[in-house]
């Protein structure tokens, strides 16, 4: 993963990841790190899209925070929090959506896309409005391509839509 290829705001999100997980006391950033970093990101786009996809993204949020709670925790003196091989397999997806996109920089929005390869963002939530599992791939990229400007993501500091 080469972080110059992604934008200002998908930067910040891996990195409020790693402080999700290390706040959390876990061993490693998962997916569900990633995708409660991209809801609580301020004006970011992801919030919009989970709107039109799942109703409140404040449900969500919720429902992610209870999850990590209660989650095994891990302590030590020195600890160095990672990607776990689920959240790098999302990433490297959120590259290949922007790679398909023809953007030379991955945004929030690639990378909400690369967690709907990852069933494991999204697994054991209890919220009704979610879409199961396959129509929630088709939801969530539907709603990032009416996002999309015409002109190909060329700018580490801008992003579709609101990013």
């Amino acid at each position: 993963m080469n972080l110059d290829k992604y934008t200002q705001k998908s930067q910040e999100a891996i990195l409020a990841a790693q402080g999700l997980a290390q706040d959390y006391n876990h061993q490693s950033i998962e997916p569900i790190h990633i995708l409660l970093a991209l809801l609580i990101q301020d004006q970011g786009v992801v919030p919009a899209i989970v709107t039109k996809v799942a109703g409140s993204p404040l449900a969500l949020r919720q429902e992610l925070q209870n999850e990590l709670g209660s989650r095994p925790k891990i302590r030590g003196a020195n600890m160095d929090v990672g990607l776990s091989r689920p959240a790098a397999d999302a990433l490297q997806a959120a590259e290949r959506y922007a790679k398909g996109m023809q953007d030379d920089y991955v945004s929030t929005e690639h990378i909400l896309l690369g967690l709907t390869d990852s069933p494991e963002a999204f697994h054991n939530l209890a919220l009704p409005k979610i879409p199961s599992y396959p129509r929630l791939k088709l939801c969530v990229a539907r709603s990032v391509s009416h996002l999309k400007i015409p002109k190909a993501l060329t700018s580490r500091s801008k992003s579709t839509g609101a990013t």
